[in-house]
């Protein structure tokens, strides 16, 4: 059991920077009143922030924090499980979440989020939702269980009845279903592989034993065959060798000639020499009549004689010249077909080169071949074969041994997942304690003087009749009868988690469902049925009905706004 013992806040909306403190546990019954306005909801939105770390309201997170001191929200509730001592620290600017257990601090070294998951799921048990349809009933901005879907109606009722762990089943049956299909299908896959694997093999042995020496045979031609090519290609290669023994025969005097090539330029370039001094010697005796050293005549006798043994020197020097020219331009001749002798070898080259490498090819075939047709003579005698055979359908008979295990989990995944579906087990319990919900939601209907016969099926659904049987859905009733059936369904929920022990807690909070919907008979019924409460539960009303209401209730807290803070009078 849940024993809520204090919360208390601070600079939490309406409330200033003193903490606002309240006993949860001291009086059976307890009417909080004020003033709109007042902050008399305030404890039920802190309550629930210190929770769960939302507001009962629909008020963002950063508008919880009073708008007037703008920092340092905080909410601590205390509350008790069995002998153990919690306490929850929640704030706001700066931001802070802390759970104490007897005094001591538990471990932080999870994320915010797994830190609020351990407080619902380990310690309280309980979530927001199934908080909010067991321990407190709202007013219009809360959602009631009859205007919540077919699933979330479900979740709520298998949080009361204490079976989401079907759920959590169900969720690692999935899992552990997955994984097994996915086992079961790669097992199949190999399985086929082995078959495929064991008849290849067969199907290979079968062969080898049917044409191993028609294979041997036809590999034997066939490097026969390719033997045959290769001496076509030494004769092509003997023939292109000779050709370029002879060619190279016929530039036998290359040498020679590149020689005689080199010595005509030389005597060229040396007679040019000497052709260009005998020029300019000539130039100047036909340009001058003096000396330019001596500035002394020249005589025309001896400048005659000069020039005509130079005219004769130049022609001599023309001729050896043309001569050389004439020689030049033989040897050249000689040189091009030498060139062109050089390239058909060089060709002839290339195409040896190239019957080489066909040659070479052809070899490593025949090598490979030959590798081949010993590998096949070996196999007549080797057990290669059978040994592989047998590892193969050993394999195989292993695959099949796991496949038939794996088919049998699977039927009792099969079997499991029937019984952890919605339609399960689950329904089955749902199915048995239909009967008690109904039971009781008909029972304080009837105390609070709304006689009608209420009944949930086994989807939640409801099904209204009146006295005289006629039907009737939630939304058509007035919002006091839709009231009427919200407590009774509210009380309905806290009796079945106590008799389940799931979800069981001392305290009940109402928020002003006297203000607007319940008539006065109905109130009345109402407080009766508080009453009857066993003195363990610890019940609060808010209402802003004030005084009418006060000696009906064993304690009073009222709440009043002073300079814009909200605090307890």
């Amino acid at each position: 059991m849940i024993k809520f013992r204090k919360v208390k806040f601070k600079n939490f909306l309406s409330t200033g920077n003193e903490f606002t403190e309240i006993d949860l546990s001291r009086k059976k019954t307890t009417l909080v009143i004020g003033s709109n306005g007042a902050g008399k909801s305030t404890m039920l939105d802190a309550l629930t922030f210190g929770l769960f770390g939302r507001a009962f309201r629909k008020i963002p997170k950063t508008a919880l924090v009073n708008s007037i001191n703008q920092k340092h929200t905080v909410v601590e509730v205390e509350f008790q499980i069995g002998r153990n001592q919690y306490r929850i620290i929640r704030c706001i600017k700066p931001n802070k979440f802390e759970i104490y257990l007897n005094g001591k601090m538990m471990h932080q070294d999870a994320s915010v989020r797994d830190y609020q998951a351990i407080l619902e799921q380990q310690i309280l048990k309980l979530n927001y939702k199934s908080f909010t349809q067991v321990v407190v009933l709202g007013s219009s901005t809360f959602t009631p269980f009859m205007q919540l879907n077919t699933p979330e109606r479900r979740a709520i009722i298998e949080d009361i009845l204490d079976i989401q762990v079907f759920s959590v089943m169900n969720d690692c049956l999935r899992q552990r279903y997955s994984t097994l299909r996915h086992e079961l299908s790669e097992i199949k896959t190999n399985i086929k592989i082995g078959e495929s694997k064991i008849q290849s093999q067969e199907e290979s042995m079968k062969r080898l034993e049917e044409n191993r020496d028609g294979m041997i045979e036809k590999l034997v031609k066939d490097i026969s065959e390719h033997e045959l090519q290769n001496e076509g290609h030494i004769t092509n290669i003997r023939s292109d060798l000779d050709l370029v023994g002879t060619l190279n025969n016929t530039i036998s005097d290359e040498d020679t000639i590149r020689l005689q090539l080199q010595k005509l330029l030389n005597d060229e370039k040396q007679f040019e020499l000497e052709r260009r001094k005998f020029m300019k010697e000539l130039a100047f005796y036909e340009e001058n009549d003096e000396c330019p050293t001596c500035k002394q005549d020249i005589e025309s006798e001896h400048k005659e004689h000069i020039c005509t043994d130079t005219t004769t020197n130049i022609k001599e020097l023309d001729k050896e010249l043309t001569e050389r020219g004439v020689s030049i331009n033989e040897v050249n001749d000689r040189l091009e077909e030498i060139s062109k002798v050089h390239n058909e070898i060089n060709q002839k080259q290339k195409d040896i080169q190239k019957e080489q490498n066909s040659m070479s090819t052809i070899t490593q075939y025949i090598k490979k071949v030959e590798n081949q047709i010993k590998e096949l003579e070996a196999e007549e005698h080797s057990t290669d074969d059978k040994e592989k055979l047998e590892k193969y359908k050993k394999a195989f008979a292993t695959l099949e041994s796991m496949e038939a295990d794996a088919s049998d989990k699977k039927h009792y995944y099969d079997l499991a997942e029937l019984l952890l579906r919605d339609s399960g087990i689950k329904t089955k319990i749902v199915r048995q304690y239909l009967p008690i919900m109904n039971k009781l939601i008909n029972k304080y209907l009837a105390s609070m003087e709304f006689f009608v016969q209420f009944e949930l099926d086994e989807s939640f659904n409801e099904e209204i009749k009146s006295r005289y049987r006629d039907n009737f859905s939630y939304s058509s009733f007035s919002e006091g009868e839709k009231m009427r059936i919200d407590l009774s369904l509210l009380f309905t929920w806290r009796s079945i988690a106590k008799l389940k022990n799931s979800v069981n807690t001392n305290l009940l909070i109402l928020d002003e469902v006297f203000d607007s919907s319940l008539d006065e008979g109905g109130t009345d019924e109402f407080l009766k049925i508080l009453h009857t409460l066993d003195d363990n539960t610890n019940t609060f009303i808010i209402s802003h009905k004030g005084e009418s209401m006060n000696e009906k209730f064993n304690n009073i807290i009222e709440f009043e706004k002073i300079n814009n803070f909200s605090r307890i009078k």
